[in-house]
């Protein structure tokens, strides 16, 4: 009998900002290709399925990791942001999604808008299998610079991984951010692990990336809200992006 949903328990709960935290889990393996996304049920509503990406790829020890970010009157965001603690159990379900690369095929131009990045970052890990893979070049963007939350994680890889290119786009890089405690004392444990103010691009992600095109040659994932995926899908094909190289999972 074919198995429809798996348990996973909570084993550390990290927040990154007031609206945002990481959480790992370990479990029994799920089957879904990196890139996927799943349903997920957390004790706090267990009755409110809620779709999100694992920003691991598949591993035999049943491991997880999910970036979960508040949204307006979203309760079981907020939840798993407010209220997660070790110990949880969450049951994990359907995956399924069309975000994936070809590892023979050209190279490949990813876009990630906020928690956008979680499955993107599934992507590159697996990549990291693989003997030859794509060159890879990673568009992710934020309202300022303390929005792009993974930057740290990001500019390790970047410097491990000779086929990943990272840019880093901000809509404003002379805005701080609005204060975070959650972000200024992670910044006063550990220091800024980050990209340099210079690597910084300012713009919309969408014009920042559709200024880089056209791409007729590339592979092309777009993750982030329905609204940021819809725009940049719109500003890539204007700008002579072919729309079926285009493959996007509103997150």
């Amino acid at each position: 009998m074919q198995q429809d949903s798996w348990t996973a328990t909570v084993v550390e709960h990290h927040r990154l900002r007031k609206d945002l935290a990481v959480v790992r889990l370990i479990g029994e393996p799920v089957p879904f290709r990196a890139g996927q996304y799943v349903d997920v049920t957390v004790p706090q509503h267990p009755r409110l399925p809620r779709r999100l990406s694992p920003a691991l790829p598949p591993s035999l020890d049943g491991r997880f990791e999910f970036h979960v970010r508040t949204v307006p009157g979203g309760w079981v965001s907020r939840s798993i942001v407010e209220d997660t603690l070790p110990g949880d159990q969450w049951q994990i379900s359907s995956p399924r999604g069309d975000l994936a690369v070809d590892v023979v095929g050209p190279s490949v131009v990813m876009v990630a808008g906020g928690t956008g990045l979680a499955p993107l970052r599934s992507i590159i890990l697996n990549l990291t299998q693989v003997e030859n893979p794509p060159q890879v070049y990673l568009f992710v963007g934020g309202r300022t610079a303390a929005d792009l939350y993974a930057s740290d994680m990001l500019w390790i890889l970047t410097q491990e991984l000779p086929w990943l290119t990272t840019v880093p786009v901000v809509e404003d890089v002379t805005d701080p951010g609005t204060g975070d405690e959650w972000y200024d004392r992670i910044v006063a444990e550990v220091g800024p692990v980050n990209f340099h103010e210079d690597d910084l691009l300012e713009g919309t992600l969408a014009d920042v990336v559709a200024g880089h095109g056209p791409f007729t040659d590339h592979q092309v994932l777009v993750c982030g809200s329905p609204a940021m995926v819809q725009t940049t899908r719109d500003r890539l094909i204007a700008t002579g992006t072919p729309a079926d190289a285009i493959l996007a999972d509103p997150f």
